[in-house]
């Protein structure tokens, strides 16, 4: 007897080397893994369950995910667009009175966004991690989390553009501890959703020695590192002044580039460095609407995949990107990567949708539990109602629409269902776990203390975006 029985629905189960469609399929649930994927009618004949979930006209696919996520810092979202310098100019005047209490506050809701359009597993990246943790173990959410470690003072927003950072070993202690207390106490709780990494901010942000007493460690913990790799010209210019190397030739010779390394964005990457990094077995998140919007570049992804299929994306943070949904990032990946080459045939839907699915998902370490819908891996599943007007019509065949509707129309809103662990965590678009209007009642007021806290150096900020604001534009 099985748990769940979801029946009638178009089944995208990402097996293969396509999307794997089964047009009337049905996926059966055990526990917390899937038992069964195949014809609504073999399923049904030779399967009997508890509860049956009807999807005529709706998609069952594997749930998505987001391989890179700073969760901690959504009360921030939307104060430093259009800006010419986003973390210095525009990120750290505000990040300098953002209190845990804040990034707890702003997480959980951010972590809602992202499970209300279909995210199940969320690769965060951020601190106080091991109080963020807590909300992924509340929400339902399957997470592979890590303290972000760097030997940088808290108040950065008086360094002037350009000139080098200064670090202090004691800080990097400190949030290394944090970060090894996190694995500690969370690596593989939760029934196993929750699964903690090494989180190096970036090779600009602490010393060499702490780079490799890091590499050390992920070693010993047997665990990846996600790391910031020449995510900005800031990153590269600092780089070449300290060490007289670019980030990805100076983590080569420290011995990074390997299969343990998740490297995220290589925005200042050449083509050479792209392919260096691919070569050695490393990852790459790609974040393409946060990059689109930060820096107005897309990166070499394109390049990546002309060496490795280990890419997946992520939709970064609320105050780069504005939303962490990926459909949304589904979407500009497309769109942006067509535009760059002028090639409309480059980034098709269904090779997009791999990698928010299983590319991701090998990509960050999970290939054998998540991203396909298959017998004997966790029961993290979508259901998406096709009858939203933006999805309508289905059409099979000759041309099955259904991928590129997923990719091109499909806002996320259009999740019905979520299922993670075997166990419903949204329902009719209500999520289950968490009193979702007592979250952002409390978001809303820890971001109207925050924006009280930073009017006093508000007029110190010169950003486009605080301009536009004092010539009454915003």
């Amino acid at each position: 007897m099985l748990d769940i029985i979801i029946y009638n629905g178009t089944v995208i189960t990402m097996e293969g080397e396509g999307v794997g469609a089964i047009p009337n399929g049905a996926v059966g649930i055990k526990g917390n893994l899937i038992e069964v994927v195949g014809e609504t009618s073999e399923v049904l004949q030779d399967y009997k369950a508890h509860r049956y979930v009807d999807a005529h006209r709706k998609v069952v696919m594997p749930g998505l995910i987001d391989a890179h996520i700073h969760s901690g810092i959504a009360l921030l979202r939307g104060l430093s667009q259009d800006t010419d310098n986003w973390m210095e100019k525009g990120l750290w005047p505000f990040h300098k009175v953002l209190t845990p209490e804040d990034r707890v506050a702003g997480s959980l809701v951010n972590i809602i966004e992202g499970l209300k359009a279909g995210t199940t597993t969320f690769c965060d990246y951020d601190e106080p991690m091991r109080e963020i943790v807590k909300n992924h173990a509340m929400l339902g959410t399957r997470a592979r989390v890590t303290e972000m470690v760097n030997e940088l003072p808290d108040d950065l927003s008086d360094v002037k553009v350009g000139e080098l950072y200064t670090f202090d070993s004691a800080i990097g202690q400190r949030k290394l501890k944090e970060n090894i207390a996190l694995l500690e106490e969370w690596h593989g709780k939760e029934n196993g959703r929750i699964t903690c990494l090494l989180g190096p901010q970036g090779p600009d942000m602490m010393s060499k020695e702490l780079l490799l007493e890091v590499k050390e460690l992920a070693n010993k913990y047997d665990t990846s590192i996600h790391m910031h790799v020449a995510q900005g010209d800031r990153e590269i210019n600092q780089m070449i002044k300290r060490y007289g190397k670019r980030s990805i030739q100076f983590l080569e010779e420290l011995n990074y580039l390997d299969e343990r390394l998740m490297a995220v964005h290589l925005t200042e990457a050449t083509r050479e460095e792209t392919h260096v990094l691919g070569r050695s077995g490393a990852a790459m998140i790609l974040c393409s609407g946060s990059i689109g919007i930060i820096d107005g570049i897309v990166p070499p992804a394109a390049e990546f995949l002309e060496v490795s299929n280990r890419l997946a994306l992520g939709s970064d943070q609320a105050p780069g990107n504005n939303c962490n949904n990926m459909f949304n990032e589904m979407k500009f990946t497309a769109i942006l990567n067509k535009c760059k080459v002028k090639d409309p045939r480059v980034f098709p839907s269904w090779k997009v949708l791999r990698m928010a699915t299983i590319d991701s998902a090998k990509a960050i370490g999970l290939g054998h539990e998540i991203g396909s819908l298959r017998k004997g891996k966790k029961a993290d599943v979508i259901i998406v109602d096709f009858d939203s007007p933006n999805l309508v019509p289905i059409i099979q065949e000759p041309i099955r629409n259904i991928i590129p509707n997923l990719i091109y129309s499909a806002k996320g809103s259009e999740v019905e269902a979520v299922i993670i662990d075997g166990q419903f965590v949204m329902e009719n678009r209500v999520v289950l776990t968490v009193n979702e209007k007592q979250a952002v009642r409390k978001a809303h007021e820890a971001a109207a203390e925050l924006a009280e806290r930073a009017k006093a150096s508000f007029h110190k900020i010169d950003t486009p975006i605080a301009n536009m604001m004092k010539d009454g534009y915003l």
